[in-house]
């Protein structure tokens, strides 16, 4: 079973590290992607000449729309990317396809580079320049389209630096000569050019290195919800005293003032975004606080990249391991929902009996988010015969999983922590919905509980709703107070 590109390339991990590039799965995107203020806060020249080169073309962007010279054709070539795929990072939880780069981003980059951006590269509050700056007032622009725009504008060393690993450690057999579109840009002719590299080759594409201390998980080190979250600690930021009371009294007028109470996270919040786009220099002064807090970001994102080898790599292999052991795990059944239910069966007894359960945590803490649930679960199905659909949606919504096998042998699947507030509702109206809209004849609830108290709350749930000992209501107990020790978890 080959699964990250180690086993796929014939390389060790050791010769990853050397190069310092991370070790992608090349079935699954895995939940990271390029920070662009890790390269500018890199003590790397080469990093920082990535990021003056990132900043060069947004200067080329703002003038060409300054001077109105962009159009329709122009914004296609000089606005919209496809994403990066082959890098095998987003959050896709289905294989590594994305959206790119379309008209919305488009329309807020250029919105953003006559007013947000037009002292870019002359900046008189912060250090330097950040496209993450098109981010904090944009809605719709998020992580992920930073993270593309960042990619696409540096795809050329990506390929460079990917290239000199392959030629070095990666037979002949294992690689081709491919031609990068959008690869480099002519300042010049003003156009984007192709260019030629030697890069490993698997199912019909190219693969692309990243590495480690470019990447990070969840957020930009600058981001919009850190911004309005921190909201007042920025003017403290500010030496002119008059701005600051300005800025504080428009603060307190903007905010609801409940009578009976203090005023909520959420309208705190909503007063922020009034505040900060009333006074839009509040952007440049938390970006100096950041700045001044770059070497957090650093140690953060190194944190956050361990974590995520630990569970989607490390982890994922001990997993895969513990299934293999069991001779007819990756034999399947006749039908969608016969296999989904032993896959689901053995990937329990693993989890319950076998200290399978320790996946799911790192540094004694439990996993948090549904999605690294998903894809993790993603992993078990690698190599079946059955077309494993994520986020299927017919209609009604998505549906974590949809397994399926022709057009009548249906099953859906829904991978859920028991913390999700959403779960009661979820149980009692979302997978019947899905299953008429899918016309899956079946549907399995899979929910996972990491506490003695999640599993009160689970089973309360489902004794309510009378669904409880339900054959397709599969309750996984990853807690770890009560299994049996290593040495007897065989």
């Amino acid at each position: 079973m080959a699964t990250f590109f180690d086993e796929n390339f014939g390389v060790t991990t050791d010769d990853l590290d050397r190069h310092g590039a991370f070790n992608i799965s090349v079935i699954n995107d895995m939940p990271l992607f390029i920070d662009p203020f890790l390269l500018f806060n890199s003590k790397k020249p080469e990093y920082r000449d990535l990021h003056d080169s990132i900043l060069k073309y947004l200067m080329f962007l703002r003038d060409a729309v300054i001077d109105k010279r962009v159009t329709p054709d122009l914004e296609k070539a000089w606005f919209l990317f496809p994403e990066v795929k082959q890098n095998w990072f987003g959050f896709s939880l289905r294989g590594n396809g994305g959206s790119g780069l379309g008209k919305d981003f488009a329309s807020a980059l250029r919105g953003n580079l006559e007013n947000l951006f037009s002292d870019f590269g002359a900046e008189k509050v912060t250090k330097g320049s950040h496209i993450e700056k098109v981010c904090l007032l944009s809605d719709g622009v998020g992580r992920d389209m930073i993270s593309d725009f960042t990619t696409n504008l540096i795809k050329s060393w990506l390929c460079k630096y990917t290239e000199q690993f392959a030629v070095t450690h990666i037979d002949a057999s294992l690689r081709k000569k491919v031609w990068i579109n959008k690869s480099r840009f002519n300042y010049e002719t003003e156009s984007w050019e192709r260019e030629q590299f030697d890069l490993p080759w698997h199912d019909g594409d190219f693969v692309l290195l990243t590495p480690k201390d470019m990447l990070t998980k969840d957020e930009n080190w600058i981001n919009k919800p850190d911004m309005i979250h921190d909201f007042e600690k920025i003017p403290a930021a500010i030496p002119d005293a008059h701005l600051r009371g300005q800025i504080s009294n428009y603060f307190h007028k903007v905010m609801v003032k409940p009578r009976t109470r203090q005023p909520s996270a959420k309208e705190r919040a909503e007063a922020a975004v009034k505040t900060i786009i009333n006074f839009p220099q509040l952007v440049d002064y938390y970006i100096l606080l950041k700045e001044n807090n770059g070497d957090k970001a650093t140690d953060i994102s190194r944190q956050k990249v361990l974590e995520t080898k630990e569970i989607f790599e490390t982890q994922v292999r001990n997993l895969q391991a513990a299934l293999l052991g069991e001779s007819d795990f990756y034999n399947t059944s006749r039908n969608t929902y016969a296999e989904a239910h032993k896959r689901l069966a053995y990937l329990k007894d693993v989890i319950e009996n076998k200290g399978g359960h320790r996946i799911f945590y790192h540094d004694g803490i439990a996993i948090q988010r549904e999605s690294d649930l998903q894809i993790l679960f993603r992993f078990v199905w690698f190599g079946s015969p059955f077309d494993v659909g994520t986020e299927a949606n017919d209609g009604r919504g998505p549906v974590d999983y949809k397994i399926s096998k022709g057009a009548k042998d249906k099953t859906l699947v829904e991978m859920k922590l028991a913390k999700n507030t959403a779960l009661e509702r979820n149980l009692e109206k979302q997978l019947p919905i899905y299953q008429a809209a899918s016309d899956a004849a079946n549907g399995i609830k899979a929910i996972m509980f990491f506490t003695h108290q999640e599993q009160m709350k689970v089973e309360g749930i489902l004794d309510k709703l009378g669904i409880l000992g339900h054959r397709d209501v599969v309750l996984i107990d990853a807690r770890k107070d009560n299994k049996p020790s290593g040495s007897k978890a065989k």
